[in-house]
């Protein structure tokens, strides 16, 4: 009896464990969005007074940037954006 006890709570436990990453998952960051012309979009926020939003931008595109759409809520900026092709 002690046995299956030990068994089930080791089931448990790793029923649990599967769960919370399935759940984590969900957390993660999502799948880009792709603009008609197949450019991935990505977004980033920053402060709404600073530009560190499109300085991000233009780290990770290596350049330019198009602004697919930005939006200021809360003191936080949202911006969209897809690289420009090279």
């Amino acid at each position: 009896m002690k046995r299956s006890l030990s068994s089930f709570a080791r089931l448990a436990c790793a029923t649990l464990a599967v769960s919370a990453l399935a759940a984590l998952n969900g957390c993660s960051s999502p799948t880009p969005l792709f603009l008609s012309d197949g450019r991935a979009t990505t977004l980033v926020q920053c402060p709404a007074r600073s530009d560190s939003c499109a300085q991000q931008a233009t780290a990770s595109c290596g350049g330019a940037f198009d602004v697919v759409r930005q939006s200021t809520e809360n003191g936080t900026l949202s911006l969209i954006y897809a690289c420009r092709a090279k």
